[in-house]
């Protein structure tokens, strides 16, 4: 029986892709300089340039969380359709939006209880959720059912991978994940962190180099360590206005293990505000984290 898949605009994904496979996109607020804004998860639309360039000139970002009721409001209609849900939500590790859709999904599945209803923790962002409801549109392509499509990916959120490296360590800073003094003698002696979702979805740091090319070699490094199949799955690639990087990084990774798919794409708002101009990050399916 065919499903729902939802996402929000955190996942990254460009229009082309939710369009062909099917997924729908939640949409995200925050504010920027005091005024509100709603980011609906189309990068058609969303001008990186003048988004990170605000950023640099020092415009503070402020996520709000999606709440139940909009996870209530958006997968009510496709139960009362008779049609299954399965969204996928950035990780509980960073956010509290899973434990809200998963409050829903408990609600909606006592509602309805001839549907299934899934909250599917990715334990990642960006890409890291978009890939993995990209494969679940594949399983349910192949005619896996809601419930079957949940449980497979919930297994599989341990092998989605994803290490990025920020040009700016204030950003982190901002939102706790690194020291004052850290970000200052980092920025100081241009060290460079390479960061990744650990094992329980928290952003950690998976080693730090001295200058951006380093940085760069050091997540091909990741790739070839930890990829496998590269030729049956999706590849991704966003950045934070550093296109031309993540142009190189592209290149890099084909040198390593050509992908079945690379996708390159801007970084969304929403995500994009805790790590700031210069962000550029790969996703891919790989090693389970507990292995690397």
């Amino acid at each position: 029986m065919s499903f729902t898949i939802f996402v929000d605009g955190s996942s990254n994904l460009p229009g082309t892709v939710t369009g062909e496979l099917d997924i729908h996109v939640l949409p995200c607020s925050y504010t920027i300089g005091g005024q509100p804004s709603t980011y609906n998860g189309r990068l058609d639309s969303f001008q990186p340039h003048e988004y990170y360039e605000m950023l640099r000139r020092g415009c503070r970002v402020q996520t709000s969380l999606l709440n139940t009721q909009l996870f209530l409001d958006s997968f009510r209609p496709e139960l009362e359709q008779g049609r299954d849900v399965v969204y996928f939500s950035m990780s509980s590790g960073i956010s509290g939006t899973y434990q809200a859709a998963k409050i829903a999904a408990e609600e909606l599945s006592q509602e309805f209880p001839e549907r299934t209803v899934r909250a599917v923790d990715s334990l990642g962002a960006g890409f890291g959720t978009g890939l993995m409801a990209c494969k679940a549109a594949d399983l349910r392509a192949q005619g896996k059912s809601a419930g079957e499509t949940a449980d497979i990916m919930d297994e599989d959120a341990h092998r989605m991978l994803q290490f990025f490296t920020v040009d700016d360590l204030n950003f982190l800073k901002n939102t706790g994940r690194v020291s004052g003094a850290t970000a200052m003698i980092g920025t100081v002696l241009n060290i460079k962190p390479v960061l990744w979702g650990d094992t329980t979805g928290h952003i950690t740091a998976r080693s730090k180099v001295r200058g951006r090319k380093k940085a760069l070699a050091a997540i091909v490094e990741e790739y070839k360590n930890s990829v496998l199949n590269p030729e049956n799955q999706r590849v991704a690639i966003s950045h934070g206005d550093c296109e031309e990087e993540a142009f190189k990084l592209a290149e890099m990774i084909r040198a390593v293990a050509e992908p079945r798919e690379l996708i390159i794409a801007p970084h969304e708002p929403f995500t994009g505000a805790h790590v700031g101009p210069g962000m550029l990050a790969l996703f891919f399916h790989g090693k389970k984290r507990t292995e690397i």
